[in-house]
């Protein structure tokens, strides 16, 4: 499979490299939106599985090896930055699989560019970020350079349940290091901020949630009430995995958005 790390110059006035994998798909491109905390290697261990396709797996704004301005961090422009992402790659639109707080960029996405999103995965997104987390106090308390031994104990907000390659925890506490406290402080914060999505608009395009029965983040109610305001929206819920679907179980994920995206190419 052909794959290369582009360098895209945003419209938005940022840089951000993007994994662009050609697998000689014909169908619908997908673009992979990563979580806060993370970066494009979030999906190292999905993107193998996603046979046939096209990918597009940026690292966003402040995070990975994006730009990491002072500001332009609330859900709009976050959303925004994606939009000049597909603009970037000359890609008129693509099904967009976003991971936890990616998926709440991926439906402001589908809400103020519904032309962009052909198709959308919502893997264990919120419906709504209102308000602040329990552990925001320590998120306004970080200051450069990050504490290593705090990194790796923000990892049990989000316990799990399946076990994840140690390989792959070290690459998130990477991630993690890489960012400066203000884009840690100024992410969360153009989250909790933001109008949710569903409630400033409709999302139209196709959609499919997966949600962890475990997650100690997102309860199940919020999880139905999303999926009743996007008309047709199926919601599957995997009871014995946890928030974090995709560092749990990337192989179901992979089999679910194949068999979901591949009516809409």
């Amino acid at each position: 499979m052909d794959a290369d790390i582009r360098q895209l110059r945003l419209r938005t006035g940022i840089t951000v490299p993007c994994l662009v994998q050609d697998a000689g798909g014909a169908g619908t491109p997908l673009l992979l939106l990563h979580a806060w905390g993370e970066s494009r290697t979030s999906f190292d261990r999905l993107v193998p599985l996603l046979t046939g396709c096209r990918i597009y797996a940026p690292d966003l704004r402040g995070q990975g090896d994006a730009d990491k301005p002072l500001s332009g961090y609330s859900l709009a422009e976050q959303a925004e930055d994606t939009a000049a992402i597909l603009d970037a790659l000359e890609a008129p639109y693509a099904a967009v699989v976003g991971s936890s707080s990616g998926g709440y960029v991926a439906q402001q996405l589908a809400v103020t560019h519904p032309d962009k999103v052909a198709a959308l995965v919502l893997v264990g997104s919120p419906l709504t970020l209102r308000g602040r987390p329990a552990f925001a106090s320590e998120v306004d308390a970080l200051a450069d350079p990050l504490d290593e031994a705090w990194v790796r104990e923000s990892l049990a907000w989000f316990p799990r349940i399946h076990d994840v390659p140690a390989w792959y925890i070290e690459d998130r506490v990477r991630d993690a290091l890489n960012m400066p406290a203000h884009a840690w402080k100024a992410i969360l914060n153009g989250l909790c901020e933001a109008t949710p999505p569903t409630e400033s608009g409709t999302i139209h395009s196709p959609t499919l949630l997966l949600w962890g029965g475990q997650d100690n983040l997102l309860p199940r109610t919020d999880q139905e009430t999303l999926a009743g305001r996007i008309p047709g929206a199926v919601l599957k819920v995997y009871p014995n995995v946890a928030h974090l679907v995709l560092w749990e179980c990337p192989g179901r994920v992979a089999t679910e958005i194949i068999g979901f995206i591949s009516p809409v190419g």
